[in-house]
């Protein structure tokens, strides 16, 4: 092999591709800020697990564009090598020609590696955006006593999956997503999820969190005190035993638990229950302000 022609050869494709690279991400972020909007902006709510259906979307823009550049490199740099163009590098000593493939092949190295996280990350949220689908589909089954369930709720301690709320009270509805393997049953003691064999165990104290700051937030919109009950859903696993009454947990499946997991304290008045509606739809309009 020419050192020196295959040099040239991997200039041109670089520069080429660096070229494309940076014109494709720089359409990607123009198309993100002009298609950020609706025609319906007021009447398009946000559906179960869509923060991971927009972070799955960009993802597979993101794995599209280094497919498409690796593509483009690879056509370059034979075209450029077979077809012999005028030598770029053939000035230049031997020692600084293996200099420049060297950073090349350290560039090259560096895009497998971005490649190699994004398609990583792309597999965990398509894991992730199952799940969140999985629980919230269950969820649209309790449309009883005055029910209405909203996805991806923000709130000052974070963004709660969903939230219920109706005439028997207000429910944080929380997804944890793990795979679940052969012995597929957790467990909660106090406030803690543990995973069989017991080899990982997740504290639900984060959620217990943002049910109370939710609340603390309702309770300033209806000026008395309301409780946000806190509901940990785990997609795919079967619950051996739960030894708290301070969280719910159920699974995709049996989320229809919640009917019987209340306390007449808890109990809204038709009035409380459409102001709080209101304040939730608002604040989770899928085009709206973030």
């Amino acid at each position: 092999m020419n050192l020196v022609a295959f040099g040239d050869a991997a200039s041109i494709a670089l520069v080429s591709t660096f070229m494309f690279l940076l014109l494709a991400t720089s359409c990607q972020a123009i198309a993100r800020i002009i298609g950020n909007s609706s025609r319906f902006p007021a009447s398009i709510m946000r559906e179960p697990a869509q923060r991971f259906r927009d972070k799955m979307d960009r993802l597979t823009r993101r794995l599209h564009v280094y497919l498409t550049s690796a593509l483009v490199f690879v056509v370059i740099l034979a075209v450029s090598y077979f077809l012999k163009p005028g030598e770029i590098l053939s000035m230049l000593p031997t020692w600084q020609v293996t200099i420049f493939l060297a950073v090349s092949t350290v560039f090259s190295l560096y895009a497998v590696y971005r490649f190699v996280n994004v398609l990583l990350a792309r597999r965990r949220t398509e894991f992730l955006r199952d799940a969140n689908i999985a629980a919230g589909h269950g969820l649209q089954k309790l449309t009883a006593n005055r029910n209405r369930i909203f996805h991806d709720v923000p709130c000052g301690a974070g963004i709660i999956d969903n939230v219920i709320v109706g005439s028997h009270g207000i429910y944080a509805v929380n997804i944890v997503a793990r795979r679940a393997r052969k012995d597929n049953k957790v467990r909660l003691t106090g406030d803690t999820l543990v995973f069989a064999p017991g080899k990982y165990s997740l504290s639900l104290a984060r959620f217990a969190q943002r049910a109370e700051q939710l609340a603390q937030e309702l309770r300033k919109v209806l000026e008395h005190d309301v409780r946000v009950r806190s509901v940990v859903a785990v997609p795919g696993w079967e619950v051996d035993s739960q030894s708290s009454d301070e969280h719910l947990i159920v699974n995709e499946r049996n989320l229809a638990m919640l009917r019987g997991w209340k306390d007449q304290n808890d109990y809204l008045m038709n009035e409380d229950v459409e102001k709080l509606q209101k304040l939730l739809t608002a604040r989770c309009m899928r085009f709206g302000r973030k």
